[in-house]
């Protein structure tokens, strides 16, 4: 055999085997480990999720497609300052908001007049971002919504017309702005999975990037085929679900939170896929996604501390959503609640997410000296210390206590509440004021048969209350007891941890 003709088949075989890679990579296989695309979304395990567009200007979560696109107007628009927060806060990549519900979008596309092109500020903040995070050394990840109240093939009656638009549009989203680490999918629930084109999707991102994870949101249900969906919550039995989409890289439910106890085995077709979860929180304490036109408070520190803890847990992801204002930048209070949260937690490029520590109050056995019963639900005890963020132990007197045994060998020096919130929500549907009911409190432990007092609270309580011991404890018996409340006092989670 000439050497020209081993050449000509040793290029052959490359063609070939780069061919078979490129087709496996657009295909989801089943697995009880993580694909590519999954190991590196664990890896990013915290994103900075910006919702920024026409919504902004008209103080609305989901405008319906009729606002004008003259209605989009920043007065001084700056990405370069969302990715520099991004990068100072910790972040390590950025999700940003390409087209929302009302089919608006943040960049030049050749497919819709209903874009940034068309209104007073025609920078293409696709690019913007996208330049910044190459700049600052962050990951780009971009949100697209599949329902689209403005574009018109949306309601043809052909499915195919729209999963065309969408095609195209995608083409131009992994075309012309770099590497794309992320496809976030949302508003699936206005037609039947089926008539998204899901796969043609997956594909096409597949063909640009095979470590671009996917996913669209509401990913799983508990029966396969129907829309009935389970909370991610109660996610704690390998090959018990179903995907809802597929092929999807990770499990999506905004803004629902998993128990520690998450597993990542999921089934399509009778064959079981592994799963990661990402999860989405708003950085405002309103609960807003949109910046509004009212300055917001934002969440407590201790609160959004835990909060990442849990969700970056069990290599799952979190991201927090941190909007920019009808200007254009991130409003300076919250730019620096985000930053200071990434120096509370230590965090580091080149170090693996922080970790929260050994929780020794799991399962323990629990009392109360009281429980709500309404009808054939118990708000019980043991509900204070199961692992999720969605049950919770409700007293029914006000004057109450919480008792939890715990293994006297094992040390402790923190403690970390999630307190039941009570909520008023607010005009646009989606924001909401929380209230805790808890205004006095004090932890004890037992010490040689006797009650003693660790820490007496006299402030609020608050959505979530961290407790930092300066020295370790063992007790076989720690109490919360209620000292003073507006109502009957009620917990998600009361957790006993050791740093």
């Amino acid at each position: 055999m000439s050497l020209k003709t081993k050449c000509q088949r040793a290029f052959i075989f490359l063609i070939l085997v780069i061919a078979c890679c490129n087709s496996t990579a657009q295909i989801l296989q089943p697995a009880t480990t993580p694909n590519s695309a999954q190991k590196e979304l664990i890896k990013r395990g915290y994103g900075m999720f910006i919702h920024f567009g026409v919504n902004t200007f008209t103080d609305l979560e989901w405008s319906d497609g009729t606002t004008p696109a003259s209605a989009y107007n920043p007065t001084n628009l700056d990405p370069d300052q969302w990715v520099r927060t991004a990068k100072e806060a910790g972040f390590r990549y950025v999700l940003l908001i390409t087209k929302h519900h009302d089919g608006f979008c943040l960049w030049d596309s050749k497919y819709t007049d209903y874009d940034v092109a068309s209104s007073p500020v025609k920078t293409d903040v696709v690019k913007a971002v996208a330049d910044a995070c190459k700049k600052y050394g962050l990951q780009f990840a971009i949100y697209y919504s599949l329902w689209d109240r403005h574009e018109p093939s949306f309601n043809d009656t052909n499915p195919q017309k729209y999963i065309d638009y969408m095609l195209n549009q995608l083409k131009e989203l992994f075309t012309n702005y770099g590497s794309v680490c992320e496809l976030w999918l949302d508003g699936g629930w206005k037609r039947n999975p089926g008539d998204w084109g899901i796969d043609q999707v997956y594909k096409l991102v597949k063909q640009y990037n095979p470590k671009c994870a996917v996913s669209v949101n509401h990913t799983i249900v508990n029966e396969e085929g129907k829309r009935k969906f389970t909370l991610p919550s109660l996610m704690t039995e390998d090959n018990k679900y179903f995907f809802h989409y597929f092929p999807s890289d990770f499990r999506l439910w905004d803004p629902k939170i998993i128990t520690k106890f998450d597993k990542k085995q999921y089934l399509h077709q009778g064959k079981s896929y592994y799963l990661p979860y990402e999860h989405t929180i708003c950085l405002s304490s309103r609960w807003n996604w949109f910046q509004k036109s009212v300055q917001l408070p934002v969440r407590e520190l201790d609160e959004l501390q835990e909060l990442f803890y849990w969700c970056t847990d069990n290599d799952n992801s979190l991201v927090i959503n941190v909007p920019p204002d009808k200007t254009g930048r991130i409003r300076e209070y919250e730019a620096l609640a985000v930053i200071e949260l990434g120096k509370r937690l230590g965090l580091s490029a080149n170090k693996p997410l922080p970790k929260n520590g050994k929780f020794i109050s799991f399962l323990k056995p629990v009392t109360a000296s009281s429980e709500f019963v309404d009808k054939d639900i118990t708000y019980s005890a043991s509900l204070a210390n199961d692992g999720s963020l969605d049950s919770r132990w409700l007293a029914a007197d006000t004057l109450a206590e919480l008792t939890i045994e715990l293994n006297p060998a094992e040390a402790f020096n923190k403690i970390s509440i999630f307190e039941y919130q009570d909520t008023k929500n607010l005009p646009d549907g989606f924001s909401q004021i929380r209230t805790g009911r808890i205004k006095e409190y004090s932890i004890d432990i037992l010490q040689n048969g006797q009650w003693q007092t660790i820490y007496l609270g006299t402030e609020p309580m608050g959505d979530c209350k961290v407790i930092m011991l300066p020295r370790n404890y063992k007790t076989t018996t720690l109490r919360l007891k209620i000292l003073k409340a507006t109502a009957a006092p009620s917990l998600y989670e009361l957790s006993v941890i050791k740093l």
